[in-house]
């Protein structure tokens, strides 16, 4: 049976440093909305502050989602509206979301996700690599599954994205010149959108060596070339020509 299309859950993407970059849109969904579901209600108030929302703030984040998502259908089921916003860009992008989005789906009741803000489109553009297909990986497994998934992307000939943090930036580089050769060029992104905003392009060897040298600070997004195709020998073309 299809529930009211009243009920909705909004997925609102927030600016990833600068407080300007939020839509005329997001910031009227915030304030029309009855309850806002935020991963961390410190970080969400100080933009709700600014722009002078008072909305009622709700915690949802990895640590609690399972037991908050009955209690969000139930209040969907009263016809009310409810948005979604991680600390900073896309909700359910690297951030928690999608649990909650095939829930409501599941139950029959609209989701909507507004256009925004999110950290790896930007780095992506002004990368340099191909746009036109490219595989976004965000986090690598930090444990079980890491090696067999670096071993899988070294052959990968899309241009590929990732996201890390600062204290463990070092280390995946080095393991991408180890899976991925040391000249293999890319690009490195952080504080994204903020004052003190990076990106430096080069190979993954120099790209190791400068943070080893320079501590990394702020949320990294990595962007690398994907593996060359190798090209058929002439020996083999002529030979293909010739049958």
């Amino acid at each position: 049976m299809k529930q009211s299309e009243e009920a909705i859950l909004y997925l609102v993407p927030t600016p990833i440093g600068n407080l300007e970059d939020i839509t005329l849109r997001s910031l009227r969904i915030l304030k029309e909305v009855s309850v806002i579901l935020a991963e961390d209600t410190r970080t969400t108030g100080v933009l709700l502050k600014h722009y002078a929302i008072k909305t009622p703030l709700q915690s949802y984040h990895i640590f609690n989602e399972h037991q908050t998502i009955h209690k969000i259908i139930e209040r969907l089921a009263k016809n009310e509206k409810i948005a979604l916003v991680s600390d900073a860009g896309t909700p359910a992008i690297s951030d928690p979301g999608f649990l909650l989005v095939r829930e409501v789906l599941k139950n029959q009741y609209k989701v909507e996700c507004l256009p925004g803000a999110t950290a790896f489109v930007p780095a992506l553009v002004k990368s340099g690599f191909p746009t036109d297909k490219f595989i976004f990986e965000g986090f690598l497994p930090v444990k079980k599954g890491r090696k067999t998934r670096l071993e899988i992307l070294a052959s990968e000939t899309r241009t590929m994205v990732f996201y890390e943090s600062p204290h463990r930036i070092i280390k995946t580089l080095n393991e991408f010149c180890t899976y991925f050769g040391n000249e293999r060029l890319a690009s490195v992104s952080r504080e994204l959108t903020k004052f003190f905003e990076e990106t430096i392009n080069d190979t993954l060897i120099n790209l190791h060596q400068h943070f080893e040298k320079n501590n990394p600070k702020g949320e990294f997004v990595i962007v690398i070339e994907g593996k060359e195709i190798e090209k058929k020998s002439k020996k083999y073309e002529n030979k293909d020509e010739e049958e």
